[in-house]
């Protein structure tokens, strides 16, 4: 009987919350993007938008309207991944006085301290230690500003013993061995040490943290993939994000979610890309 309540009071909430995501989309729809745009502006930075004031008002005005009025309509992405895609973007570009106020923006948006670290953390093997300490160092310096003490908790589940055997686990169904081969026959076998690394670093240290689940860690990887104009590597990790259970539309959705940080040609090829992968199915 408790179980037969407790599912009926699961159903409940299910549909509740349908509905009202379907009452926000169905409002989203007869609201203008300037009333779009000062919805998530307060939500995110806890202000108003459109002020028309500072030095260049214009410009901030085209840029308001269009990310938070226009670009967050796109797909059904929630406003919390949509400030994790952004983070992750900046983090690439090191433009980091715009990173401070989206992780900022981030925590408003009910991102916890432990997957914004991590959002920053995965960036790691993609753009190397100097620039993820950097973008390490804003975060830390907010943190520190809320109040919010660190270091935060450990985060990592493998042992060193564990890296390879748990990284492997990760990779070989997402990606399987193509690395391993593209890298056989270098001289002294050392490409076979560069494929371990990524398994162990890549996906045995990173990946197997705690605070992101795989399909966001892909959703987030492909926008760094985006932001580099990396699109051998993104091709295959739209693949990796498909066998990880993230749908063409999320896919799509988390690539336009970059386009106005990265611009239009990188954005335009990324999805070119995209569509190449899906036409290949």
């Amino acid at each position: 009987m408790v179980k037969k309540i407790l599912a009926l009071f699961f159903i409940i909430f299910i549909v509740q919350n349908y509905t009202q995501a379907k009452i926000v989309k169905n409002k989203e729809k007869n609201m203008t993007r300037e009333e779009i745009c000062k919805d998530n502006y307060k939500i995110l930075f806890k202000g108003e938008a459109l002020q028309n004031n500072g030095d260049d008002p214009e410009m901030m005005m085209i840029l308001q309207k269009y990310i938070f009025g226009e670009i967050f309509t796109i797909g059904e992405l929630d406003i919390k991944l949509r400030e994790m895609i952004t983070i992750t973007s900046l983090t690439v570009q090191q433009t980091l006085p715009q990173l401070k106020a989206h992780i900022n923006g981030a925590l408003n948006a009910n991102a916890t301290p432990l997957e914004i670290r991590e959002v920053i953390y995965q960036c790691a093997p993609f753009i190397g230690f100097p620039k993820t300490l950097n973008a390490l160092g804003v975060l830390n310096e907010v943190f520190k500003e809320k109040g919010i003490k660190t270091p935060l908790e450990d985060a990592s589940t493998v042992n060193e013993k564990e890296r390879y055997q748990k990284g492997l686990s990760i990779q070989a169904p997402l990606y399987g061995d193509e690395i391993k081969k593209a890298l056989s026959n270098l001289p002294n076998d050392m490409g076979d040490d560069v494929s371990r690394f990524l398994t162990e670093v890549g996906f045995g240290d990173f990946y197997t943290r705690d605070g992101l689940d795989l399909k966001t860690r892909e959703l987030l990887i492909l926008s760094i993939l985006v932001t580099q104009g990396n699109y051998n590597t993104l091709k295959s990790h739209i693949k990796g994000n498909l066998k990880a259970g993230n749908s063409k539309e999320q896919i799509t959705a988390t690539i336009i979610q970059c386009l106005p940080y990265v611009g239009f040609p990188n954005t335009i090829s990324a999805l070119k890309t995209l569509k190449e992968v899906l036409n290949e199915k």
